[in-house]
């Protein structure tokens, strides 16, 4: 018989369950169910910045095609906002309106990303960065740094270490997804300044830019701009995962190409999203996020109390070490055990080579439920 034909290797070296795979059991089990394993919220977005909030009436083309970069209005908004926070000159042409900032850092990645390239990952680091290089024919290379570096010079020595002569950036996530580790401003300078001296380009993972409780986020993209990309998203910030929009910015000669990369693939963020989007980023969304906040805080320090951990600085995680609790079945037989109580929670290994831990999102459910899931795994680990 013919041999089909081949299957791309990229695509058969990016994983395909990230979060969890026993996602099957929550439909079948009986009792109350945590899914901890997704970084979303419980919280709807603000009063007037939901779809249903959106007509036709008012927005005449909703449903139609928005252009590829993004809507007028938003590219200026999104501007002025990163200009007002970063203190980095910026134009609309230094901006891209991304179907979420996955995507946002998908057609980063594809404009500075060849077959072979070596991308460095401050690990633990969010899983979807893994694929994202490989779908490019990079490598990802994962560099222990949380809870691993001490000092500006322990971090310019964790990524020197692993740089080679393929190396072409650097990836860094503060706040931290998963560890809720916030990246001090002296150790992004002294990252900024390793890259500039190598001639190495920066992504900057921004996401979780408005959740800080202790210390102070530092938008790294202002210490290397000619070199920098920065990716934010109204989903972790408004509430809005399901919308999948999100924005990338970056130096203008870059961002053509980023563009493309987008052109190529979504084409554009879905437009009503980006209505929406827009009306978030004035008082209402302010407010929300203010909110949002604090129930945040709240729930992250309840959670780590009751696990006896550090309480986490920033994000929505908490990143557990549960090796004390792992038989011979490892990890698995563990996730199975949660499962068995309706817990589910995303395996250490995805967020690099991290065999012993799990990470939860306190913020995915309501926080009487979060008490209770937490409680759960506590429970499993004899605390």
């Amino acid at each position: 018989m013919p041999r089909p034909p081949a299957l791309a290797p990229f695509a058969s070296s990016i994983r395909g369950s990230v979060y969890s795979s026993l996602l099957h059991r929550m439909a079948t089990h009986r009792g109350e169910v945590y899914p901890f394993h997704v970084g979303d919220t419980w919280m709807e977005p603000a009063d007037g910045c939901r779809m249903e909030d959106l007509t036709v009436a008012e927005h005449p083309g909703m449903h139609r095609y928005s252009p590829p970069q993004g809507l007028p209005a938003l590219l200026d908004a999104v501007a002025e906002r990163v200009e007002t926070r970063t203190g980095v000159p910026t134009t609309r042409d230094d901006v891209l309106i991304a179907g979420g900032a996955t995507s946002g850092l998908s057609c980063a990645a594809g404009a500075i990303v060849s077959p072979g390239d070596e991308v460095l990952l401050l690990a633990p680091h969010w899983p979807l960065i893994d694929g994202i290089v490989r779908t490019f024919g990079g490598v990802p290379v994962d560099v222990p740094f949380f809870g691993v570096a001490d000092g500006p010079e322990a971090a310019v020595a964790a990524v020197e270490r692993l740089r080679s002569p393929r190396t072409v950036a650097l990836y860094v996530n503060t706040p931290s997804n998963p560890t809720g580790i916030v990246v001090p401003e002296a150790w992004l300078r002294a990252l900024a300044s390793w890259a500039r001296e190598h001639d190495l380009w920066l992504l900057f993972d921004d996401v979780y830019e408005d959740y800080v409780y202790e210390g102070t986020h530092v938008f790294g993209r202002a210490l290397a701009p000619e070199r920098a990309f920065s990716v934010h998203s109204f989903s972790k910030a408004y509430g809005m995962a399901g919308n999948r929009c999100g924005f990338l910015v970056g130096p203008r000669d870059a961002m053509a190409e980023a563009l493309k990369v987008s052109t190529h693939t979504v084409y554009n963020a879905p437009t009503a999203a980006q209505l929406a989007a827009l009306r978030a980023l004035g008082p209402a969304g302010d407010a929300w996020v203010a909110r949002a906040r604090e129930a945040y805080r709240a729930a992250g320090r309840e959670a780590a109390a009751r696990l006896h951990l550090p309480a986490p600085q920033g994000s929505t995680f908490l990143f557990v070490d549960v090796a004390e609790r792992l038989d011979g079945r490892g990890l698995g037989g563990f996730l199975e055990e949660a499962a068995d109580r309706g817990l589910f929670v995303a395996p250490g290994p995805s967020f690099g080579p991290y065999p012993t831990h799990v990470r939860l999102c306190y913020t995915a459910a309501p926080p009487d439920v979060v008490r209770r899931g937490v409680d759960v795994l506590a429970r499993l680990l004899g605390r």
